[in-house]
């Protein structure tokens, strides 16, 4: 071999090595061109471009509505006082099976008045709750039902439910002067329980029935 295809030679040798590190390179480059890689976009190399993230988890759920409060009819058993407790007791209990009775301690005044009330005697001079119904007869007021629908920290929550010449009102109220209004009225308004109190303990959030 003469100098001059050595020459040649060597120079071919190295032109082959380069173009096969050109194309090394090329390939690199291409993998997001690589049909056969799914998501892969053009000129993007190993990113998750074109994949849609996945949906926030809940998103687009409706909760299931909140059903209606049941309420139980009671009947007005009795307001006691028992030595040596200091406070009177009333109690309510369903007026159908299974009978069960719900128990809880009011004022001495609202004692007092509830007993007047169910008894349907009038004191020698008008108790507050007395002069309150007799102005809710003078403006055509009637109470058409006493609901306890609520407990907090122990206490029993209520609301009177009114008619009145504008239409019909709500009121919250404590039991015990709603229960003194109910009873006062020509005919006893129903006294309603709502059935949680009987099943759930300690706190009961007052639902709204429309």
């Amino acid at each position: 071999m003469t100098e001059v295809e050595e020459v040649k030679e060597v120079d071919l040798v190295a032109a082959e090595s380069g173009a096969a590190a050109a194309g090394g390179r090329a390939g690199a480059v291409q993998v997001g061109n690589n049909p056969g890689i799914p998501g892969a976009s053009e000129g993007v190399v190993g990113t998750n471009a074109d994949v849609e993230p996945a949906p926030d988890e809940g998103e687009g759920v409706i909760p299931p509505p909140i059903p209606p409060p049941v309420f139980r009819v009671m009947v007005f058993e009795d307001v006691s006082l028992d030595l040596p407790t200091q406070f009177p007791v009333v109690t309510l209990i369903e007026n159908e099976l299974p009978l069960r009775s719900l128990v809880f301690p009011v004022g001495l005044a609202e004692g007092t008045a509830l007993a007047l009330a169910l008894r349907r005697m009038e004191s020698p001079r008008p108790t507050t709750h007395e002069l309150f119904m007799e102005v809710m007869q003078r403006g055509r007021i009637d109470v058409i039902a006493l609901r306890l629908n609520g407990r907090e920290n122990g206490n029993y929550l209520a609301e009177l439910d009114l008619m009145t010449p504008l239409g019909r009102e709500r009121i919250t109220c404590r039991p015990s002067d709603g229960l003194v209004l109910a009873l006062r009225m020509p005919v006893s308004a129903p006294i309603l329980v709502d059935e949680r109190l009987f099943e759930e303990p300690g706190d009961v959030v007052p639902l709204w029935d429309g």
